[in-house]
Order: structure tokens, then C-alpha cells, then sequence
């Protein structure tokens, strides 16, 4: 029996040829893109700090974030919302982790020298 989110997996939204590269590009994909960049932008907000780049960092930081949450440390969180594949919470605490890093990482190449007067 083949289920709804099944289907939707196998419907392709792009497909094509670029520079001899072939892409395509599936719902399924476009919807775990669309979770990441929400769940950026939410975690750049439950942080305070925003990632350079504006919504791009956000994506970028939720993207390393599922991923470190996902992959590399692989614990589990009772109950977590499964949307798509992805596990909201994991994601969420993955992405402001990652904008955390990327804010001290690049604080002082953004930060506004201060001058004293003198």
C-alpha cells in the first residue's frame, strides 16, 4: 500500500541540465529545505543573534544543525515531532547551537571597533 507521503516523495518539482550536470529536485526535498529555513529563522530568534547572510545563514545554520543533530550525535529526544523526516526539537536545538557557534565565531570580524577619545 502506498501512503501520501509515498507519493509525495516521488513527485519531482525541477529536473534538468546544467554544465553537464544532471539535478532534480523532489517535493520531499523542497519541503525538508522550507523546515530548515523556518527552523533557522526561528532558532535566530529564540537566540537573540543573527547569522550573516540574513535568511541564507539561517537556512545554512539549520541545515548544519539537523545534520550535527541527526548524524553525528545520534540521541533521542521522547516524543519529538517527526515532520517529513525531520525531527522538529533535534532540528531546533541542532540550528541554535549552530547559530550560536557561527555568532562567536565571527563576532569580532562584524563587531564595530570602539574608539576612545582621548
Amino acid at each position: 500500500m502506498m501512503t501520501f507521503h509515498t507519493l509525495l516523495s516521488d513527485t519531482i518539482v525541477i529536473s534538468g541540465n546544467a554544465f553537464n550536470w544532471h539535478f532534480t529536485l523532489t517535493l520531499t526535498q523542497l519541503i525538508y529545505w522550507v523546515i530548515a529555513a523556518v527552523i533557522g529563522i526561528v532558532a535566530e530568534a529564540l537566540v537573540g543573534w543573527r547569522a550573516p547572510l540574513g535568511v541564507l545563514g539561517a537556512f545554512l545554520a539549520a541545515l548544519a544543525g539537523i545534520w550535527l543533530m541527526t548524524s553525528v550525535l545520534q540521541f533521542t529526544i521522547p516524543h519529538d515531532i517527526i515532520l517529513y523526516g525531520v525531527p522538529l526539537f533535534k532540528a531546533l536545538i541542532g540550528s541554535i547551537v549552530m547559530v550560536v557557534l557561527w555568532h562567536l565565531v565571527t563576532y569580532r570580524a562584524w563587531r564595530k571597533p570602539r574608539h576612545s577619545v582621548a
